[in-house]
């Protein structure tokens, strides 16, 4: 998930618009009466107008008033037979358990965010934000896809900052209440279409409790629900499903950022699983990341590097708290790094790996592991062209236990993606929009194909080993 959402906000809108429309409106209406009107001119009365606007419209400054930002990708992604084909970061087995490929030229969906917020400034200088999140998905190519999309309220919260009463280490801190994606602990590898790490759900926190110049805290309580569950134990009074609670700890030293997350999930013990009742209730989850200023020491650029570890109900490394289905012995370590730089004046270039162990997953004795090499290129012809170029490649050996009816598999899979991209502006990783064409090649090993037959690789599926795919797609963000 392109959660991003982390893109600064640059578009604005506000009732500014609606002072313009009356004005325009009252100097038609006063060039007819002027002339009937000549104790007053037609200059006061427009300015009492919008003295009065000024009075009862929220402006759209920096501090206060609407504004409007957005995540949005649409694709097509067709195979030789010009046929909508399978596609996704998650498509392989190892996608099961998180372990994505690379996402350019491999999505065929739609997706979109759009994020309303509202800002306002009380005379004692205390900052309030107010944020509503919309978000779609969808892979049907249809115009009209009601029946068959997601549309889903992601956020909405609201945020305090720069409290006239906070004092101290809490002087720069703000607070917030509501359904929202944390704001620190949701950073991703972007050409993965993957996080690093994601914390979000209903809940409350305090941030940038600042101990000194380098070190500040923040703590947060987050709910999560899982879905009902069946259970064999009669004659007792569950509802079958559960909350998880989670608190956490996210501490920064300067570059340096660790975590660390406990939570409860009450009577998830009694879930079966695998046909036993050995579900998580309790879990604890680290993380231990560093935020590059340089191409790790080697160049201009940027890097992240984190090493994330959980047990029990925090065995879900990536999603923190998302998964129910945890066995209480679970354990899994995941590294995830990445980076970007410059290789010429006109070479762009961001390479990334992503990996994963874990036992005792799901069933006693189940092993997954999985590693993933990424590298996107591109190079710049002119100020609105550049070629793109990715190349994924992912190795992995899931013993299952039989789980959910997978099957043990141990294979690689490849794909390599060469993508004309338009856009307003090249230069640097981060400017969008772009409209994209793209060819794919694919490959893997056959064994792939018997994890699940339900799955884009599965034995019931079109989607075969070796084969093009082609497509076109844009993506936005501001």
């Amino acid at each position: 998930m392109f959660h991003t959402t982390n893109a600064p906000v640059k578009g604005r809108f506000s009732g500014r618009s609606l002072s313009v429309a009356v004005g325009l409106a009252s100097l038609a209406l006063a060039t007819g009466s002027v002339y009937a009107q000549d104790q007053q001119s037609l200059e006061e009365r427009l300015a009492a107008l919008e003295q009065k606007l000024a009075e009862v419209e929220p402006q759209a400054t920096g501090d206060e008033g609407f504004s409007f930002n957005t995540y949005a990708r649409s694709g097509l992604l067709l195979g030789g037979d010009l046929q909508s084909v399978p596609g996704g970061p998650y498509l392989t087995p190892a996608g099961s358990v998180g372990g994505p490929v690379g996402r350019l030229g491999n999505e065929p969906d739609t997706y979109l965010e759009a994020i309303l917020n509202y800002k306002q400034v009380a005379e004692n200088g205390t900052e309030s934000h107010y944020r509503l999140m919309i978000a779609d998905s969808t892979t049907s190519s249809n115009d009209w896809t009601a029946g068959d999309g997601a549309l889903n309220v992601r956020q909405a919260y609201v945020e305090f900052s720069n409290l006239a009463s906070f004092s101290g280490i809490f002087e720069e801190a703000s607070i917030w209440a509501g359904k929202r994606f944390d704001r620190d602990l949701n950073f991703d590898i972007h050409w993965l279409d993957s996080d690093i790490i994601f914390l979000g759900g209903l809940g409350a926190g305090i941030y940038d409790v600042k101990f000194s110049e380098s070190v500040k805290s923040n703590f947060s309580l987050y709910g999560r629900s899982f879905l009902a569950f069946p259970s064999d134990v009669q004659d007792q009074d569950i509802t079958e499903d559960t909350d998880n609670l989670i608190l956490t700890a996210d501490n920064y030293f300067g570059n340096v950022q660790w975590t660390i997350s406990g939570m409860k999930a009450q009577d998830n013990d009694l879930r079966v699983v695998g046909g036993a009742q050995q579900a998580a209730e309790t879990g604890v989850h680290t993380m231990l990341a560093y935020h590059g200023d340089s191409f790790f020491g080697l160049s201009d650029g940027s890097f992240k590097v984190a090493v994330l570890h959980g047990q029990g109900l925090g065995a879900e490394t990536k999603n923190i708290g998302a998964d129910g289905d945890l066995h209480e012995d679970a354990v899994s370590t995941r590294l995830a790094l990445y980076g970007t730089t410059y290789l010429s004046d006109n070479w762009r270039f961001a390479p990334a790996i992503m990996a994963e162990t874990s036992e005792d997953r799901y069933i006693e004795g189940d092993e997954y592991q999985w590693l993933t090499f990424n590298a996107r290129l591109a190079q710049e012809f002119t100020a609105n062209f550049e070629m793109q170029y990715e190349g994924s490649w992912q190795t992995m050996d899931l013993t299952t236990q039989g789980y959910q009816g997978r099957t043990a598999v141990d294979g690689d899979y490849s794909r390599f993606t060469i993508a004309p991209t338009f856009k307003p502006q090249v230069g640097g990783f981060w400017n969008r929009p772009e409209i994209r064409l793209f060819a794919s090649y694919s490959t893997w090993d056959d064994e792939l194909d018997g994890y699940s037959a339900g799955d884009a690789l599965g034995a019931d599926s079109d989607f075969e080993s070796g084969q093009w795919t082609f497509g076109t797609q844009m993506e936005i963000w501001f």
